[in-house]
């Protein structure tokens, strides 16, 4: 079920496109204004995505005029994504890094066969083997209790790395650009430990929903955001057959009846 593309997700991408092509330069090249100079490529190689003309079309024929936080073009879209650019150098100095990887790939297969995959936006090692893993957010941080929630994508990755590498990274690091804060936490072996049984749990979780057909929904606030209200039994709607064959194709294990198409 695709979820459609959203103004503030596209500029997310571009944003992180900017960020870490902004590391192929040389540090001292590393300026705003040679980042700002990175945002219309990064548009171009963007903008002809399906989906992302329309998006603006959108914006223009119905969001403009009655939603006072739509952009009126595409060129204002952009210096607001070049605003967020420009706030990444109050939060750090770009010359004084040298990225080990940037949008990296990190998975490993636990013990009990569960693969734990992921994109990690900035991974940095120090000359002692310490590291920190960076990821940028295009929002604003989130309230003291939502935190833990925010962490949760980074200890997934931390958990990757430890497995991977046999070090427990030293910090883990979100960059909120909305409102140009940082939040940081240094996990240790223990909690990571902890977390490998949560992630295992959650999975566990997810192989008897499959099993059963079992989706509950859970109601929050998000929901304003989600694009599936009209197939949601929280909302009245009523969600399409469960896919009992393609899930048995794929060889997990179903109590649905398949059934078998020619």
């Amino acid at each position: 079920m695709p979820e459609r593309k959203s103004l503030a997700a596209v500029r997310g991408t571009l944003v992180h496109s900017v960020l870490e092509k902004l590391y192929d330069l040389p540090p001292a090249g590393r300026t705003v204004a040679a980042a700002q100079e990175l945002v219309v490529p990064a548009w171009a190689e963007l903008r002809d995505e399906p989906g992302i003309a329309e998006l603006f079309r959108t914006v223009q024929d119905d969001g403009a005029e009655t939603d006072p936080n739509a952009p009126e073009s595409v060129e204002a879209w952009l210096a607001s994504a070049g605003k967020l650019v420009e706030r990444y150098f109050a939060l750090e100095d770009p010359t004084r890094i040298q990225p080990d990887g940037r949008e990296q790939l990190v998975e490993v297969t636990l013990p009990d066969g569960l693969l734990l995959r992921g994109f990690v936006d900035r991974v940095d090692v120090a000359p002692s083997g310490a590291i920190r893993v960076v990821d940028y957010k295009t929002g604003s941080m989130p309230r003291e209790a939502f935190e833990a929630k925010a962490l949760f994508q980074m200890k997934f990755y931390a958990l990757v790395l430890w497995r991977t590498r046999g070090v427990v990274a030293a910090q883990l690091k979100l960059i909120y650009l909305g409102d140009g804060d940082t939040l940081t936490y240094a996990p240790d072996e223990a909690e990571l430990v902890r977390f490998e049984r949560t992630l295992q749990a959650i999975w566990a979780a997810i192989e008897r929903a499959v099993a059963t057909g079992d989706f509950r929904p859970n109601k929050t606030r998000l929901c304003g955001w989600c694009d599936h209200q009209a197939v949601c039994p929280e909302w009245g709607g009523t969600p399409p057959p469960f896919p009992a064959e393609a899930a048995a194709a794929a060889g997990w294990q179903t109590l649905l009846p398949v059934v078998e198409r020619d």
